[in-house]
């Protein structure tokens, strides 16, 4: 389950996508650890992997719908872009950055109503061109409703636009910027695209002290035409918020690709150190840190694996995966933060040291969680789904493994943006109830009281406004959705019965963590406290199974992967 580029044979690809995966190896594996570090540290923008891109159509094949590209590999597929999204995780997060913001530039242009402009995008593409993303600014965030771009429109037809866009990736070299902004005298929602060479657009600064280019940027009197509009109303909010549901998905694979490369690290570290005659890896709480380390990691990549697939079959019918995708941008990355902490603490200083990749990982992986914004705002969305996630379950059809190559157009029509507590999902107990392991029984049981708590101990109006409070009780809703796909993608990949029960201990234990905080709470009642006590519960030891996963699946990873020097 763990990336190994050296490895990775991609055999589930088509032969144009195997070409791009082994590529993108190699162009890393070529440059080697040492550039890459040296680079890091020197903050140079990388204008030799954007080349890349460019003379090998890399971002033309995987970034372009197919009916807007004569090439017969171009298509967007959510699945092939997850790969790629891990490798570039893997090597380095501002590589994988500008391909990450590349994606959210182009989703307002994919899902608006511009043809020309789609059309002279595929072309950009082609040209090696890179996307930006003009939506949040430096006083209100990503506040849509407070956006102080003005569009104001002209006695003799088209438009000024006037204002500035903060945070922005790739606003100093993309092709277009999908800039959001409100029509002064209607207050319409507008998208439209900007060119960066344009002399009223102003590039203020990277506001960001990294490798990446992070702008501020400025519009001052800059001409727009109907040509340059590419959404205006609902569309344009629709656009907005859709398209970060298309492109902050990649934030979780970036996640995985960053813990797979300092697992490989800090193993073959802790393989070759030896301390009171002893290697370090032979000491019991080592072996602890580096299979529960192993056991997230694993669960990460099975649970947004399988969120795939629900992404690529999803309709007007079916949009479950609004559940499975903050999912994916929130709790798959606050668990590599987990990933990196447990192997920080078995490598201690040596995660210090400039020369590894370890170094940028401990950086990096903060990231994650927050360039999607804040947990708390990926909470708050997943929050709306439980009532009818827990008590008023429907019939679908079973989601099959979606590895093919397939266009996702749905993706870029997903529709209105309202009606989630409206959204209904299939039983979880469907998958719960079809594997018959110590630990899973025991989370089952920890759901059950959960599901009283919801019945019997709801959260009081005032508790309901404290967010503190239902962060935590989020927490719990969201650890049983992550085990309902973990438990389905270890069907579809056969894994380990062993493997799969060592994952349920951590989650029992996170879960017992979470009723804890509950409990803990001020205003928690005493019906409430009681319920929590319940919760929490104790996973099963088993020290036959603890061995076979950590020899059989963690230590026999030491000395498989080496970045070239």
């Amino acid at each position: 389950m763990i990336l190994n580029p050296k490895k990775e044979k991609y055999g589930h690809l088509d032969e144009r996508s195997r070409e791009i995966m082994h590529k993108t190896i190699d162009f890393f594996e070529d440059m080697g650890l040492e550039k890459i570090k040296k680079d890091y540290h020197e903050r140079v923008w990388y204008a030799e992997f954007i080349e890349f891109i460019k003379e090998n159509r890399i971002f033309a094949t995987l970034l372009t719908p197919s009916q807007y590209s004569l090439d017969p590999d171009a298509r967007w597929d959510t699945s092939r872009n997850s790969d790629y999204s891990e490798i570039l995780g893997f090597y380095g997060i501002e590589y994988w950055y500008t391909w990450q913001v590349t994606i959210l530039g182009l989703g307002p242009i994919w899902m608006g109503d511009n043809e020309a402009v789609k059309k002279k995008t595929a072309t950009l593409l082609e040209e090696g061109g890179i996307f930006a993303f003009g939506l949040s600014e430096k006083e209100h965030g990503a506040d849509l409703y407070s956006s102080e771009m003005k569009l104001t429109p002209l006695a003799e037809g088209g438009y000024i636009a006037d204002g500035s866009k903060y945070y922005i990736g790739n606003a100093n070299e993309a092709a277009l910027v999908s800039t959001f902004a409100k029509n002064s005298e209607t207050d319409e929602y507008v998208f439209f695209v900007a060119d960066p060479k344009h002399e009223n657009y102003d590039l203020v600064k990277n506001v960001v002290e990294w490798q990446s280019y992070v702008a501020e940027y400025a519009l001052k009197d800059y001409p727009i035409s109907e040509a340059e509009i590419l959404s205006t109303g609902s569309k344009a909010w629709d656009s907005s918020l859709n398209t970060i549901n298309v492109g902050k998905f990649n934030l979780g694979f970036g996640s995985i690709g960053i813990c797979a490369h300092a697992f490989y690290e800090a193993l073959d570290h802790a393989s070759s150190r030896n301390l009171y005659g002893k290697f370090v890896t032979d000491f019991s709480y080592i072996q602890q840190f580096f299979t529960d380390a192993y056991c997230r990691l694993t669960a990460m990549k099975l649970f947004a694996s399988r969120a795939i697939d629900y992404m690529r079959s999803a309709s007007p019918e079916d949009r479950r995966y609004l559940l499975f995708n903050p999912m994916v941008k929130m709790k798959v990355t606050t668990q590599g933060e987990e990933v990196i902490n447990l192997l920080w603490d078995v490598i201690a200083a040596k995660g210090f040291e400039k020369d590894l990749y370890f170094e940028n990982a401990t950086y990096d992986i903060r990231a994650l969680p927050k360039l999607e914004g804040t947990v708390h705002v990926n909470m708050a969305l997943i929050i709306k789904f439980t009532a009818n996630y827990f008590f008023n379950p429907d019939e679908f059809s079973e989601i099959p493994q979606r590895n093919d190559s397939a266009n996702d157009g749905f993706l870029f029509n997903q529709g209105p943006t309202k009606g989630l507590g409206k959204i209904r999902f299939h039983d979880y107990n469907i998958a719960y109830n079809s594997v018959d392991l110590p630990n899973i029984n025991i989370f089952k049981e920890q759901i059950e009281v959960l599901k009283e708590f919801l019945m019997t101990a709801k959260p009081s109006k005032e508790q309901a406004s404290d967010l503190d409070f239902l962060l935590s009780l989020g927490e719990l809703f969201t650890l049983v959705v992550y085990g309902q796909l973990i438990i389905e993608k270890a069907k579809i990949e056969n894994l380990e019965d062993d493997l799969l029960d060592q994952i349920f201990d951590f989650i029992i234990r996170d879960f017992s963590k979470y009723a804890l905080q509950i409990y803990s709470k001020t205003g928690s009642t005493e019906k409430q406290m009681e319920l929590c006590l319940k919760m929490i519960k104790k996973p099963v030891s088993d020290l036959p199974r603890f061995q076979n996963v950590w020899q059989n699946s963690v230590k026999v990873l030491n000395n498989t992967y080496e970045m070239n020097p």
